[in-house]
């Protein structure tokens, strides 16, 4: 059978030129000269000038009156706000969601914060005969939840503080628990993955993994409930290793980078 090419042997330089000039306008903190632009790029002048010709004639790039120098329009931005990010995530995390039901033989659901609770956006269920449900679009107490404890570790400080201050089961709590849950989230910021016993079900044990980039405002969780069978450590190292698998295929078909 005759090898696939790689994926070099589907280099379009061109293209890759235009990609790289956006990448550097659009993480710029000012705008940029072309002598500047050509310089990160590793490219004379020369070679950009077209580049930039064609992409400023197309919109995606402007121009600064009396300097010259190029910055990124929003073009880009109106183009990904076309579908709102939740339709994106779910056509996202459909296939990979199926297939690690069907791996693991468990469910799975992918959860969003939602008005400082956490929110059910989807769920494949296991192929077994018995088998943990959660209703989508079910809302649950997002400090008392092991996907509501990762996405608020994700937050930034003062959407943090904000959502806390609202929260009646955070305000229950006392000062000691407060500094303990505050701790948590750091760990969980940390490592990414959050596990919880007996939260919601006596017996059933939570794994969640974050999925997205929380620093451009898409964040979710996906969760495996198991029913008691992850008991053993090498087990549930199986079972996170797929999961941060499965959130890593969704967040590159989102087009982002790991948080």
């Amino acid at each position: 059978m005759r090898a696939l090419p790689s994926a070099t042997a589907y280099a379009v330089p061109a293209l890759e030129k235009g990609l790289d000039l956006l990448e550097l306008l659009s993480s710029a903190p000012a705008p940029q000269s072309q002598a500047e632009i050509a310089r990160k790029l590793g490219r004379s002048p020369g070679e950009i000038f077209r580049m930039l010709n064609c992409l400023e004639r197309r919109g995606w790039i402007g121009k600064e009156e009396g300097s010259g120098r190029y910055h990124a329009t929003l073009k880009l931005y109106e183009l990904a706000h076309t579908h709102t990010p939740v339709e994106r995530l779910l056509r996202a995390a459909a296939g990979p969601m199926r297939e690690l039901a069907r791996a693991l033989r468990e469910s799975v659901h992918l959860s969003v914060l939602s008005r400082g609770g956490l929110v059910v956006l989807a769920q494949e269920e296991s192929p077994e005969p018995r088998r943990l449900s959660l209703e989508v679009g079910g809302r649950f107490p997002a400090v008392r939840t092991a996907s509501g404890r990762l996405l608020l570790a994700h937050l930034p400080k003062e959407e943090l503080g904000a959502v806390l201050r609202s929260d009646a089961d955070y305000r229950a709590l006392g000062k000691a628990e407060r500094r303990r849950f505050l701790s948590s989230l750091l760990g969980l910021r940390r490592t990414g993955v959050s596990v919880a016993d007996g939260e919601s079900i006596v017996g059933v044990r939570d794994v969640s993994v974050l999925v997205g980039n929380p620093r451009v405002g898409v964040a979710a969780a996906l969760c495996v409930p198991s029913l008691g069978l992850v008991t053993r450590k090498r087990v549930e190292g199986r079972l996170v290793s797929a999961l941060r698998a499965a959130a890593e295929r969704i967040t590159r078909s989102l087009g982002l980078s790991k948080a």
